[in-house]
Parts: structure tokens; C-alpha cells; sequence
């Protein structure tokens, strides 16, 4: 597992009212954050046991993923069963509640089998201890773009992340409130900011800190255009 810094700074996105591209700012304040290992562009989701190939089978929107899911459930169990314990400690907090970054579309878009990456945390949290049970704090009711499939035009109906965009398009729950959260999602991206939007949420919204945790967190490639 490593530990990184997720730092407040300047960032493009498109405004949702107008479509025009332009600068501004997603957290105010820097958020200390873990992930399991980095995560590889290319064809590294081809590759079996990789966590490249985890997350996109957990994510089972291509075939021929589906059958792979038991494999890479018991994969993520382990690794989750791993690092929470460890961030527990490291944060110094007797307990964290974890919230979990809905998918990119509403609940009832998605088939069962495309939602086990929020039950497998629920349940694993649900066997350790020091960890109360948040998974169903954030509830997306609004589609936004799936940022993952967007280059390829793929990305759906909604919008992609703008300053605001996980209180406009979630309930978020007021049990937040007042809590040190730990805040999962499978992958980081630097420059997204759906992530970013989602701690300043939750920080709004009233709980007392967030600390975040990627399953992956991807390699900065210098020859993608991320602007």
C-alpha cells in the first residue's frame, strides 16, 4: 500500500450550463490518501490477477469479464481485509465510517453483478473492526458521464465532474455527519475530480475529516492531453 496527498489545485472542467472548458478549484485543503498499488494503462486489464484487470472485472461493463467476477471478488476481499486495518492505524482514529463513490449513473441503471464492488466493501467492513458501516451514505440519482468510457464516446448521458457535481446528482446521508470518513473508490486519477468533489461533499456536509483510499492510482502518462 502507499500514501499519497491529494493537494488543492486549479483544474479544467467543463461547466455544466454553458459547455465551455475552464479553471477552478475542487478541495480547499489537503487530504492525505492510500492506494494498493498503481494502477498501468495500456493492456495491463488483459492481464490476469493484475489490479488493472480487478477493477475493470469489477466493473463488468465488457465481456468476457463476467466469469472472472468470483476470482477477483475473493481478490478484493483480501486486499481490502489488508489495507483498512492498516489505514486505521496510520490515521491514529478510533473508528472511520467508509462511504463509498457511487458509480457514475443512478442506482437502478446498473445490473447486480456490476454493484459488487460496493457490497464487497460493505461486507468486509462489516467483519473488521474499528470500521462503521457507511456504504449506502452516497447515492448517486442523477447520471453523470462514465469518465472511464468517455474518451471513447462512450461515456453516457449527464456530465463530467464539475466543481459541485456530487451534491447535485447524490443524497448524501446526515449520518455523515460529525464522523471521520474514509472514502473508497476503485481508482484515482489526478485531474478527474469526481474524487476530489466527493470529499468536499462530504466535508460540507458536515463530517469531521476524510481520509481516502484507491484500490488503483493511475500512472501519470505524459503523452495523454489531460486538459
Amino acid at each position: 500500500m502507499k500514501q499519497f496527498i491529494i493537494q488543492p489545485e486549479i483544474s479544467w472542467f467543463t461547466n455544466p450550463t454553458t459547455s465551455t472548458r475552464q479553471r477552478g478549484i475542487f478541495i480547499s485543503k489537503s487530504i492525505n490518501a492510500f492506494c494498493h498499488a498503481d494502477y498501468n494503462g495500456g493492456g495491463m486489464w488483459k492481464i490476469e490477477g493484475s489490479i488493472e484487470n480487478m477493477i475493470w472485472t469489477l466493473k463488468n461493463d465488457v465481456s468476457p469479464f463476467p466469469q472472472r467476477l468470483p476470482f477477483v471478488k475473493q481478490q478484493f476481499t483480501e486486499i481490502l481485509q489488508t489495507d483498512l486495518p492498516q489505514i486505521l492505524t496510520n490515521s491514529h482514529f478510533e473508528t472511520l465510517t467508509v462511504c463509498v463513490i457511487p458509480r457514475s449513473k443512478e442506482e437502478n441503471y446498473y445490473r447486480a453483478d456490476q454493484l459488487f464492488f460496493r457490497q464487497i466493501v460493505s461486507s468486509v467492513v462489516n467483519n473488521l473492526n474499528g470500521f462503521a458501516n457507511g456504504t449506502a451514505y452516497i447515492v448517486r440519482h442523477t447520471d453523470t458521464r462514465t469518465t472511464h468510457l468517455d474518451r471513447n464516446g462512450e461515456g453516457g448521458n449527464g456530465n463530467l465532474p464539475y466543481p459541485g457535481i456530487t451534491k447535485n446528482t447524490c443524497i448524501i446521508s446526515d449520518n455523515v455527519k460529525g464522523k471521520d470518513i474514509l472514502l473508497i473508490d476503485d481508482l484515482y486519477t489526478k485531474s478527474v475530480n469526481i474524487d476530489e468533489d466527493a470529499i468536499k461533499t462530504l466535508l460540507d456536509k458536515g463530517a469531521k475529516s476524510v481520509i481516502f483510499y484507491a484500490v488503483g492510482k493511475t500512472v501519470h502518462n505524459p503523452n495523454r492531453n489531460d486538459n
